[in-house]
C-alpha cells in the first residue's frame, strides 16, 4: 500500500513536469536533434550528481540488464526525437492527443508479457481517450497536406517507443530508477554526438531552456518516472497518463495564449473521472488490494 502510494505521488510530480516539454522544446528555436542531445548531456550530469548524492554504489549490471538498458535508451531517443519533430508539423495539442495512444501500446505489450487486463480497465481507458479526443476535438477537423499526416505518423512513432521504454524499465526492478535513466541519456550522448554542434559563441544560445530540459524534464523527472513505474501495475500507468494532455493544455495557454473552451474543459473532465474511476477500483467486481494510482510523461 505505501510502495503503491508512493508511486502515485511520483506520477503525479513527473506527469506535471511533463506538461510543460512541448513548450519549452518549440521556445528553444534549436533543431530536433541539437534539443535532444543537449538534454541527454545536461540530463546525464544531473543524474550523475543524484548518484553520488543518493551514497549508493552503482546497481549491478550484468550483459542482460546492461543491453537492456542501452536498448531502452536507443527506445527513449527515439521516442524524443520523433515527439518533438511532430511539435514541428503540428501543434503540441494534436501531437499530445495522438502520443497519448501510448497506454494502448504498453497495455498491448503488457498482455503479450502476460499480464492480465480487465474487461472494466480497457472499459476506463476507452473513455479516457475519447476525453482526449474531444479535449482537442476542434484540432482534428480541417483540410490537412502532407505535412500534417507526417506529424501524425511521428507522433504514433514515439508513442510507440515510448511504451517500449517503460516495458524495459520495468523489467529492471534490481536496478535503481537514476541508474536505468543515466545509462539511457549517456547512450542518447553518443547516438546524437555525431549530429551535434558546438554551441554559438553568441548571448542567444537558450541555454536557460536546454538546462531546464537537461536538469528537470530529465534528471528529475525521469527518476520520479522510473521509480513509479517500478511500483504500478501497467493498466494503471498507461490509463493515467491521459492526465497528461490537460496538463500540456493549461501550459499551452500560460505561455501561448491559447485559451481553453468549453469542449475541451469537458474532455479534461472526462480524462479526470475516467482516471479515478481507474484507480479507485470503479466496476471491478472483487476488491481491491489498494485504492490509489497513477503515471506517465515523456
Amino acid at each position: 500500500m505505501r510502495d503503491l502510494q508512493k508511486g502515485v505521488g511520483q506520477l503525479s510530480l513527473a506527469m506535471l513536469i511533463s506538461g510543460s516539454i512541448g513548450a519549452f522544446v518549440l521556445l528553444s528555436g534549436l533543431p530536433v536533434t541539437e534539443v535532444v542531445f543537449w538534454r541527454c548531456v545536461i540530463g546525464a550530469v544531473t543524474l550523475y550528481i543524484f548518484v553520488r548524492l543518493s551514497r549508493k554504489p552503482f546497481s549491478p549490471l550484468t550483459r542482460t540488464t546492461l543491453l537492456l538498458a542501452i536498448f531502452g535508451g536507443v527506445a527513449l531517443v527515439v521516442n524524443w526525437l520523433l515527439l518533438f519533430a511532430a511539435y514541428e508539423r503540428i501543434s503540441i495539442g494534436l501531437s499530445t492527443v495522438v502520443y497519448n495512444t501510448q497506454p494502448f501500446m504498453l497495455v498491448m505489450m503488457g498482455m503479450l508479457l502476460g499480464e492480465r487486463v480487465s474487461l472494466v480497465k480497457w472499459g476506463w481507458l476507452i473513455l479516457a481517450f475519447g476525453g482526449v479526443v474531444i479535449l482537442l476535438s476542434s484540432e482534428l477537423s480541417g483540410t490537412h497536406g502532407s505535412e500534417w499526416l507526417t506529424g501524425i505518423g511521428l507522433a504514433l512513432g514515439a508513442a510507440f517507443f515510448y511504451a517500449l521504454t517503460a516495458i524495459i524499465a520495468r523489467k529492471m526492478k534490481s536496478i535503481a530508477p537514476q541508474h536505468i535513466a543515466f545509462i539511457q541519456v549517456l547512450t542518447g550522448v553518443v547516438m546524437l554526438l555525431p549530429l551535434a554542434h558546438m554551441p554559438s559563441l553568441s548571448g542567444d544560445f537558450p541555454w536557460t531552456i536546454l538546462l531546464t530540459l537537461g536538469i528537470v524534464h530529465t534528471g528529475i523527472m525521469y527518476q520520479l518516472l522510473y521509480s513509479a513505474i517500478q511500483k504500478l501495475p501497467t493498466p494503471v500507468t498507461g490509463s493515467l497518463s491521459f492526465i497528461y494532455p490537460v496538463v500540456a493544455i493549461v501550459v499551452d495557454n500560460l505561455v501561448f495564449g491559447h485559451s481553453l473552451n468549453l469542449t475541451q474543459l469537458a474532455g479534461g473532465a472526462l480524462i479526470l473521472f475516467a482516471a479515478a474511476g481507474n484507480n479507485l477500483g470503479w466496476g471491478e467486481k472483487k476488491p481491491r488490494e489498494c485504492g490509489v494510482g497513477i503515471k506517465t510523461a515523456n
